[in-house]
C-alpha cells in the first residue's frame, strides 16, 4: 500500500458511518449474543484458539454478523477475504480461490473467506465453492439474513456450522448508544452531545434489535441538533423520536401498557372484531413487542375461545407461531394479522374449555376407578384379574359407534362437554344427537 492508498484508507474510515467506526475489533468489545459468544461457548473458544471451521451466521440485519466476521478477521493468523454476494461475479470467486490455493501452496497459509449476504449466490456459484471448501483451500464465512436451510446449499450446510444470531436487546443497544456518543476516538465524543435517557430508551427499543438502526438514528441527531444555551447538544425524546421516524408510543413492556394491550388484543379476537384486533396487534409491533410472545397469545385463544367451532383456528395458530420463529420481522407482521384476523373472525365456542376446567375441577374432588373393562389387557395375568373384559370395539357396530360405559362409576353420568350450536360444534352436536338416540 502506497502513501496514497493509505490516505485514501484512513480518509474513508473517518468518514465511514458511525456503524462501520463503532465496530467491535475484539471478541470482548461484541455486545450482545452472549449465548454463541459467552465465555466458554463454542465459537468464542474457535475464535479465541483461531481454530475457527466453515461457519454461516444467520440473523436479522444489525445484529453483528459483519461484526463477527471482522473481529475474526482481526484475530486470525489465516488470510482475511471480503467479498459481497450482491455484487460479486463468477470471477471474483475465482480470483479469491486463486489466491488462497498460491498462499496455501506457497506459505502454507490459511485463507478464511467471508461472503456477506451469501443467499444472494444463486445454486452454480455456491457449488462452486463447494470442492474448496471441503478440501480446506478456503475456511468459509458466510453471512445471511434469510433462513440458511432453504436459501443455501444443503451441501454447503452440510459442511459448515450454523450460528443464529438474534435481535439484540434493548439493553444491549443502549449501551453502544451511550457508547457512541462519548467515543473520542471513533464515535461522537468531540461533539460534547448528551443522550438523555428516555431518548436512549426509546431508541434501543425503536430500533427493533438492529444496533445499526439505533446508531444511524443517534448520528442523524448529533449532526443535525444545534447546540444548547449550555454548548452542549441535547438528544430529547422529541429528537430521538424525529431522527429514527418512528412515533412514541407509550408502551411500557413490564407496565400496564403491555398487560392492557395484550388484554384488549385478546378481548378483541374472542369478541369476533378483527379491526380492533388487527389494531392492538400493530400497536405492539410498532412498539417492539416479542413476535413470539404474540403468537403464543394468538394460539391460546384460538383453543380458548374458538376451539372445535373452527378446529381450523388452531392450525392457522400453530403455523404462524412456527413461521415467525423461522422469518422474523418485518415479515412477521403480515403472518401474524392473517392469524389473528382469522381467530377474530371465527365462529366461537369455549365448550372445550369448559369441559376440561370442569374435568379438573372433579379429578380434585372425587376419587375414581378405571372401570374394569377399559383396563389394560395385555399385561400376563390381566386376564385372570378381569382386566379388558367385555370390552366392545366401537368399529365392529354400526356407525362405528357403541353405547358403552367409558367413565368411572363414580361419576359415569357426568357431562363435561357440551358442544355449541355454532360452527364445526354445531356437526359434532348433530353427529351425537344421530349416533346417540
Amino acid at each position: 500500500m502506497d502513501l496514497f492508498d493509505y490516505m485514501k484508507t484512513k480518509t474513508m474510515e473517518k468518514e465511514s458511518p458511525l456503524a462501520s467506526r463503532m465496530r467491535p475489533k475484539t471478541i470482548e468489545e461484541v455486545v450482545g449474543q452472549e449465548h454463541i459468544l459467552g465465555k466458554g461457548r463454542l465459537l468464542y473458544r474457535a475464535i479465541k484458539a483461531d481454530k475457527l471451521s466453515s461457519v454461516i451466521f444467520y440473523g436479522p440485519p444489525g445484529t453483528g454478523k459483519t461484526t463477527l466476521a471482522h473481529v475474526i478477521a482481526n484475530t486470525t493468523s489465516a488470510a482475511f477475504t471480503q467479498l459481497n454476494a450482491t455484487m460479486a461475479g463468477k470471477k471474483d470467486m475465482q480470483d479469491a480461490i486463486k489466491a488462497a490455493q498460491d498462499r496455501r501452496g506457497m506459505y502454507g497459509k490459511k485463507t478464511i473467506l467471508f461472503i456477506d449476504e451469501i443467499h444472494r449466490f444463486n445454486k452454480s456459484q455456491q457449488d462452486y465453492l463447494l470442492p474448496y471448501v471441503e478440501d480446506g483451500t478456503v475456511i468459509l464465512i458466510g453471512a445471511t439474513t434469510e433462513n440458511p436451510y432453504f436459501e443455501v446449499n444443503g451441501a454447503l450446510i452440510s459442511r459448515s456450522v450454523i450460528f443464529e444470531l438474534k435481535p439484540l436487546e434493548s439493553g444491549d443497544i443502549k449501551k453502544l448508544l451511550l457508547k457512541a456518543v462519548s467515543d473520542q476516538e471513533n464515535g461522537l465524543g468531540s461533539y460534547n452531545a448528551i443522550l438523555e435517557d428516555d431518548a436512549a430508551d426509546f431508541l434501543a427499543d425503536a430500533a427493533g434489535g438492529d444496533a445499526r438502526e439505533a446508531l444511524n438514528a443517534i448520528e442523524l441527531g448529533v449532526l443535525t441538533t444545534q447546540p444548547s444555551g449550555d454548548g452542549k447538544i441535547h438528544i430529547d425524546l422529541e429528537t430521538a423520536s424525529e431522527c429514527i421516524q418512528k412515533r412514541v408510543v407509550r408502551y411500557d413492556k413490564d407496565g400496564d401498557q403491555h398487560y392492557d394491550t395484550i388484554s384488549a388484543f385478546i378481548k378483541s379476537m374472542r369478541g369476533s372484531d378483527p379491526d380492533a384486533a388487527v389494531f392492538y396487534l400493530a400497536k405492539m409491533l410498532y412498539a417492539g413487542e416479542d413476535v413470539k410472545f404474540i403468537a403464543r397469545r394468538i394460539m391460546i385463544c384460538a383453543s380458548e375461545d374458538v376451539g372445535n367451532a373452527d378446529p381450523m383456528a388452531m392450525v392457522v395458530a400453530a403455523s404462524a407461531a412456527s413461521e415467525v420463529e423461522r422469518i422474523g420481522m418485518p415479515e412477521s407482521q403480515l403472518i401474524l394479522a392473517q392469524a389473528a384476523i382469522y381467530v377474530a373472525s371465527a365462529p366461537k365456542s369455549n365448550a372445550c374449555t369448559n369441559a376440561v376446567f370442569s374435568a379438573m375441577e372433579k379429578v380434585k374432588s372425587v376419587n375414581t376407578t378405571v372401570p374394569s373393562h377399559l383396563r389394560d389387557a395385555h399385561y400376563k395375568g390381566s386376564a385372570k384379574l378381569g382386566r379388558g373384559i367385555g370390552y366392545k370395539y366401537a368399529h365392529d357396530y354400526p356407525d362405528h359407534y357403541v353405547k358403552q360405559q367409558y367413565l368411572p362409576d363414580e361419576i359415569k353420568d357426568e357431562i363435561f362437554y357440551e358442544p355449541a350450536d355454532i360452527g364445526y360444534e354445531k356437526t359434532i352436536r348433530a353427529y351425537f344427537e344421530r349416533i346417540k338416540k
